[in-house]
């Protein structure tokens, strides 16, 4: 296993996938040895919509990872700011190689009977 699941909400997928949301935002980190995120886009979408390879990871004070991502985070700082309040430390993951899938997939695909709250690992190739 060398991927991760996530959900994410069906506008910041689209963004991913379009490229205008190069970094992925977590509160805290997967494995070291995940090099894959798979993309779960949530209601009302409720679909495995494409994936990407993970070029690195920027770990840090929210603030200091904001400066380091914001030409290419995909989000309003508003909402960056409330999603790590209270947080010290922020996760980044900067995308690359992002696929679309031509047909979305099923979370059954993978083996998965529930939306994961945050991320599950998973075989990369269901």
């Amino acid at each position: 296993m060398s991927a991760m699941l996530l959900s994410i909400r069906p506008e910041y997928a689209q963004r991913i996938i379009d490229g205008t949301k190069q970094f992925e935002f977590r509160t805290r980190q997967c494995r070291e040895d995940i090099t894959k995120i798979i993309f779960y886009s949530t209601v009302p979408e409720s679909k495995v919509v494409g994936e990407a390879e993970i070029e690195s990871v920027i770990v840090g004070a929210p603030s200091t990872v904001w400066e380091q991502t914001k030409h290419a985070a995909g989000i309003p700082r508003s909402f960056f700011r409330q999603y790590y309040k209270g947080r010290k430390v922020a996760v980044a993951y900067k995308l690359k190689n992002v696929i679309a899938y031509d047909e979305p997939k099923s979370l059954a695909d993978y083996g998965i009977t529930h939306v994961p709250q945050s991320f599950i690992y998973v075989d990369e190739n269901p």
